[in-house]
This record gives structure tokens, sequence and C-alpha cells, in this order.
């Protein structure tokens, strides 16, 4: 059986661009295959993770990048699944390399938020509620959030403070990307101080919204090879949906995360405690905590400690850094984009490429991507370089 790898990745500059969609696909792909064949000659698959139709009224987004990358009469499908479509394109993609359907797959996410505005994004995000139950009701992702916030504050020891920490933690970890949104640290205070989105979460416990593309070039071990490019293992891969409505979910449960992280774990034969490095789907700051703990990297409870030093955390969590990037919350979040984003920061990591937010010793990360809100759909990567397999 063939074992997938990732050969190559790009991205288009993140945050409020004028370019549409396609000329962001555009310039993510030609990074991905800068010193490259063309794309033409080498990609025989294209899935790629978009969230909605709405911002530029556009579907059959497969076809439109298959034609925009020089592609003809290859197979191209878009995947929804909201904010983690990415990260299904990229398991589409695994598994055609794995189960030998194709030998080079492109994994490719886009999303243009601010061509629809504040109002159209906040209603495009609200079509992954349930319709009866939540959207007729008027609620948006960052009440929906809140209510995860305010239940997991209630639970555990954990406070607002320690939420604004997560973020400072985040931009910290931007302020060394060069593809960050927002590549700029901040403190506790402007946290605290920020406006009130949802209680008790606030301006800077949010993720933006912002335009961006992805790309990630999936083949086999061997053709990685034979591009002399450096290859990164797909080495585990989990996807698990829950109820679509929040309120028929335990809220501070993320199971289907939980579930995804284990499968992805047992595919690659590999503990939570063998992660050294994850990027969480922190759309808001409670996210990373929920996460955290769905991901086994720390006990219940205390996942709000991530943004501690690994010898401060609570007894029972691992050694692990999370989103090194800077996260959903400092890097961006593009929507489709996201999942590959996060593959993007893995492979830098992996390949020695990540400059001076390098993590020392990174051998093995997990991506963790989730749609809708919490667990309605998650998907998890292992993704680990030659020496750790």
């Amino acid at each position: 059986m063939p074992e997938p790898v990732i050969a190559s990745v790009g991205a288009s500059p993140l945050g409020r661009t004028d370019l549409p969609g396609r000329d962001l696909f555009s310039v993510a792909l030609a990074e991905a295959f800068d010193e490259l064949p063309d794309p033409a000659t080498l990609v025989e698959a294209v899935y790629v993770g978009n969230q909605s139709e709405s911002y530029e009224h556009q579907i059959m987004y497969g076809t439109l990048l298959a034609e925009w990358a020089g592609l003809r009469h290859v197979p191209a499908e878009r995947v929804e699944g909201c904010a983690a479509a990415g990260a299904l394109a990229l398991r589409h993609a695994v598994k055609d390399v794995r189960n030998g359907e194709h030998e080079a797959v492109l994994a490719c996410g886009v999303e243009k938020m601010t061509s629809a505005g504040t109002s159209g994004a906040t209603d495009a995000l609200s079509a992954a509620f349930d319709r009866p139950i939540e959207q007729r009701s008027g609620v948006t992702a960052p009440s929906q959030y809140a209510l995860l916030a305010q239940r997991y504050l209630h639970e555990t020891d954990a406070t607002e403070r320690d939420l604004a920490e997560i973020a400072v933690k985040n931009h910290a970890n931007a302020a060394r990307n060069p593809r960050a949104q927002f590549p700029k640290e901040i403190d506790v205070a402007k946290v605290m101080e920020s406006d009130l989105i949802a209680p008790p979460l606030k301006l800077f416990d949010c993720a933006p919204v912002g335009d961006g593309a992805a790309a990630v070039l999936v083949t086999t071990a061997e053709l990685a090879a034979d591009l002399d490019r450096p290859q990164v293992h797909v080495a585990g891969s989990g996807a698990s949906a829950n109820n679509i409505a929040v309120a028929e979910r335990n809220m501070t449960d993320i199971a289907g995360g939980r579930i995804a992280a284990e499968t992805a774990y047992e595919e690659a034969g590999i503990n939570a405690e063998d992660i050294d490095i994850a990027e969480v789907h922190d759309a808001f700051t409670v996210c990373e905590a929920l996460l955290a703990e769905a991901a086994g990297f720390a006990p219940k409870g205390t996942g709000y400690q991530s943004y501690q030093a690994p010898a401060e955390r609570a007894d029972g969590w691992t050694d692990v850094q999370l989103s090194p990037s800077g996260g959903l919350k400092a890097r961006g979040h593009p929507i489709g984009a996201t999942g590959l984003l996060q593959a993007l920061e893995a492979y830098e990591q992996l390949t020695g490429a990540a400059g001076d937010r390098a993590v020392e010793g990174t051998k093995t990360a997990l991506l963790l991507n989730e749609g809708g809100v919490a667990d309605a759909v998650t998907v998890g990567h292992v993704l680990t370089t030659a020496e750790a397999r």
C-alpha cells in the first residue's frame, strides 16, 4: 500500500485583500509548485475545501481551481464541512494516494470572506447551525462559543484571564510567523479590556474574518524522492461527526475531536504523549482549551493551561506545544483554507523551514480541525518526519 506524504505546500497572503478566490489560489499554487513540474504534468486529482458559496456566489470550486491550475479532465471536487473543509480535502487526498488511486493529488482550500462584509460572513457561518433549533433563534458563532466558554469556566478552575493568556501566547507565536494575519504581540490587559463580543468572549478571544488560500501536494514517498522534495509522512488520519446542534451535546466534552485524534493516533501507531506540536482549531480561545483535552494532551478541566510552559502545567499534561503558527486566532482563519494552513505549519516545522518559530526537536505533529460548533465535524491528521517512522 503506498505511503502518502506531503511534498510541497503554499499559501496566499492572509487577511483583507482585493484578490478574488481564484487569484488567491493561484498565489498559493505558485508557491507550492515553485521548482516543481507544471501541475498539469503531475497532479491527477483535486480536492478543494470551501465553506460557502455565498461569499462570491460561486459553486463548482473543484472545476474552477482545476481549470486555474491548468488541469483538464481530472477528478475535481469541492468538499464542505464548514471550517473543517480544508482538512477534509487533505483527508480525501491522503486516502486517494494510500489506496493507489492516484500518485499525486492537490488538496487546496480557499475563502474570500471579506467580500460579503460582516453581515454576510455572519450569515454564512450561521448556516452551519441547525436551522429550526438554532438559526431561527438568531444565534451567531460567537454566541454559540460563548455558551461553551461559560460552561467551561463554570465547570473548571479556568478564568477569563486564562483564556486571555491563550490569545497572548498565540499572538506571540504569530509575531514570528511571516504568514500571519496579525504578526504582533499583545498583552493580557489588551485582551481583557477589548470589547465584549459575547460574554465572556472578547474581541481578542475571537479569530478574525479574512481571505486566503492554501495548497498542499500529497503524493507517494517514491515520487516525492524523484522530485527531490522534503517530505512529511501522513501517518494517521481520523474524522468524526457529532450532532449539529449544540443543545444536543455535552458542551465541554468534545467527543468528536477525541475520536478523530484517537483514530489518527491508532493509525499512526502512537499516543498523545508522542506529539511534539499540535495545530488545533482555536477559532475562539476556549477551543484551544477544549481541544487540548480532547486530543489527550491535558487531564479533564486543565486544557486552559495550554499557554503555560510544560513544566508549569498540571500533572498529566504532555510536553506538546500548541499552535506555533499563531493558530486561527492570530495566523488567520480563512475558513476553507484553515485545515490546510495547519498542514503547512506542520510541514515547515517538520522540514526545518519554520525559521524563528521552530519548535526544537519536532518530529511528530497533530492537526485538529473542526467545523460547525465544536465537534459537529472534526478531522485529525498525524504528520511525522521520516526519522520518526
